[in-house]
């Protein structure tokens, strides 16, 4: 098998799912118990945290465990709604956002709040001075992805991080679900006060991630219960999931420090191979996330050329896994002003640290045959 779907979901690594079944196993107590038997299993709780922490650069209790991005995603962008609404209603984002991002600001409008919808150049990236231009007095939240899940554009997340400082009133938000251990951001430096991972996207586990939040920072909780993790995510904490999260955020760190450039040469063996493919049209751009190739082959259906791949034991997909089987046009495709054929016919090859050189000259050798075989039929 081929598996270059990497950002829809990464395989789970041999020691993360070891690492599930022993704390499984041996702490299944409940972190919230009094017994002793809690108590353990809430000492690995601070534990993971402390760990994770550390590797987020930032303070213990500044970090927040949920079921994954879209819940990171929901509780920062509503929570500061309802919290703060008070202060103002207008929310930032751009017209690329994640559906976690994206949907959830329309729920918002719903509430009375007003969206301002950044537009992107060719290459998904955001103007700065459009961004400034949008910020108001009752403004009260910029949220902006740092790598998107479609075509791997990175956005200039400091300068936005700089801007937003400028406005005391105001908090920023960034998605990190596809940056992540694949491309490096200093949440300090770039002056973030919210974000969001998600392990599965770095070979942890479905049902697992984090929401940073800066101590300065007053959330509305979507979740009321027993009052866990300072009353902002009430819920018994999944604990053999965190465990098993904070070790796959720490391998996926030192993978990133060492193999950074191994994967930008997979990176760009994939895009000059699909490059040299009559008929294929590049959405992303060269200076983008090194693990994201984003293709257009107008006049072909996406799902008939998924289908024949996967014939072959190898899997790539269309846009998001969270909307990939709604057929219609790539709303990121179309927001960096391609044609209606282009954002209808793209494909996302995505790659991980695990793939290989010889994973894609395979890929790009049988990708050629079926374009040949398809032309055929498309004629």
């Amino acid at each position: 098998m081929i598996y270059l779907d990497n950002s829809a979901t990464t395989k789970p690594h041999k020691e993360i799912i070891e690492s599930f079944q022993q704390v499984t196993t041996r702490f299944f107590g409940n972190p919230s118990s009094i017994h002793q038997f809690g108590g353990d299993a809430e000492r690995l709780l601070l534990k993971a945290k402390e760990q994770a922490a550390q590797l987020l650069e930032v303070a213990e209790n500044e970090v927040f465990f949920t079921s994954g991005g879209t819940e990171g995603n929901n509780l920062a962008i509503k929570g500061i709604a309802f919290e703060h609404q008070n202060r103002g209603k207008h929310i930032i984002t751009t017209e690329i956002e994640h559906p976690s991002v994206y949907d959830a600001c329309k729920s918002l409008e719903t509430f009375g709040f007003e969206i301002t919808y950044l537009p992107v150049n060719e290459a998904g990236v955001i103007s700065l001075h459009d961004l400034e231009a949008a910020i108001r007095e009752d403004t009260i939240l910029v949220s902006v992805m740092h790598v998107n899940n479609e075509i791997g554009s990175i956005q200039p997340i400091e300068e936005i991080g700089h801007i937003c400082s400028q406005y005391p009133k105001l908090y920023f938000h960034v998605d990190d679900v596809q940056g992540f251990g694949k491309v490096p951001l200093n949440l300090e430096r770039a002056k973030v006060d919210l974000c969001t991972i998600s392990g599965h996207k770095f070979h942890g586990l479905k049902g697992t991630g984090i929401l940073v939040k800066r101590n300065h920072i007053s959330l509305h909780p979507l979740f009321h219960g027993g009052e866990q993790q300072a009353g902002i995510r009430s819920g018994t904490e999944n604990l053999a999931g965190i465990v098993a999260m904070v070790k796959a955020m720490r391998l996926i760190k030192e993978r990133e420090t060492d193999e950074r450039s191994t994967l930008r040469h997979l990176y760009m063996q994939l895009r000059e191979g699909l490059q040299e493919v009559e008929g294929v049209f590049m959405n992303s751009p060269e200076n983008g996330a090194p693990h994201i190739v984003n293709i257009s082959v107008p006049g072909l259906k996406p799902e008939v050329m998924i289908h024949t791949l996967g014939q072959k034991n190898i899997f790539i997909s269309t846009k998001s896994a969270c909307s990939s089987k709604q057929l219609d046009e790539s709303r990121i495709i179309k927001a960096c002003g391609f044609s209606l054929e282009r954002s209808q016919s793209a494909l996302r090859i995505s790659l991980s640290y695990d793939n290989t050189n010889e994973e894609i000259s395979e890929f790009l050798d049988i990708f050629k045959k079926a374009m040949n075989e398809l032309k055929k039929v498309m004629r």
